[in-house]
């Protein structure tokens, strides 16, 4: 007798002539940013174009670090490297890069909405998490996974972000 994959039904395929898109960069620079916004929080109070800039030399040194580890692996695999091989990698890292600028926005514009320093860390913390959250639910969606699924990846990825908000309650006090 042969093995047989188990059966799926419509909604758990993803749909059919869908791109395959990894969103995983997206939810770890999501998280990322949670976690330089909670960090700067600790450490006082840094002006707003301070904090943009750190959010974004954030962004882009862990994009960095992560197109250098692929394409490191890539020469480790014996694959010959090409220009094209590092635009591709560049290009797939590239959600890592993308997600710290919501938080970065927030901060920026937050004087619009009357906020403090401390107001703006707290709008950016919240724009973060709700980045993380939204990309790891669309992920879920995009491969076509049960609303089960969908639920069980926002509420991981909501609880990995109230433990962000409960440490930078914590080390603020």
């Amino acid at each position: 007798m042969t093995h047989q994959p188990p059966a799926h039904d419509a909604r758990s395929r993803p749909p059919t002539g869908a791109a395959r898109v990894d969103y995983s960069g997206a939810v770890y620079g999501s998280l990322l940013a949670a976690s330089v916004v909670a960090g700067v929080g600790t450490l006082g109070s840094y002006p707003r174009l301070e904090l943009v800039l750190l959010l974004l030399c954030t962004g882009v040194v862990f994009w960095a670090a992560h197109v250098f580890s692929r394409l490191f692996g890539v020469r480790m695999a014996q694959e010959p490297g090409s220009r094209a091989t590092v635009r591709r990698v560049c290009a797939d890292e590239r959600p890592i890069l993308e997600a710290a600028v919501p938080p970065a926005v927030a901060v920026a514009i937050s004087p619009l909405f009357g906020l403090g320093v401390e107001g703006a860390a707290w709008l950016a913390l919240g724009v973060a998490l709700a980045g993380q959250v939204g990309w790891a639910a669309l992920a879920a969606v995009r491969v076509g996974a049960p609303r089960r699924l969908v639920l069980i990846a926002g509420a991981a990825n909501l609880l990995l972000g109230l433990v962000i908000v409960i440490f930078k309650v914590a080390l603020q006090h």
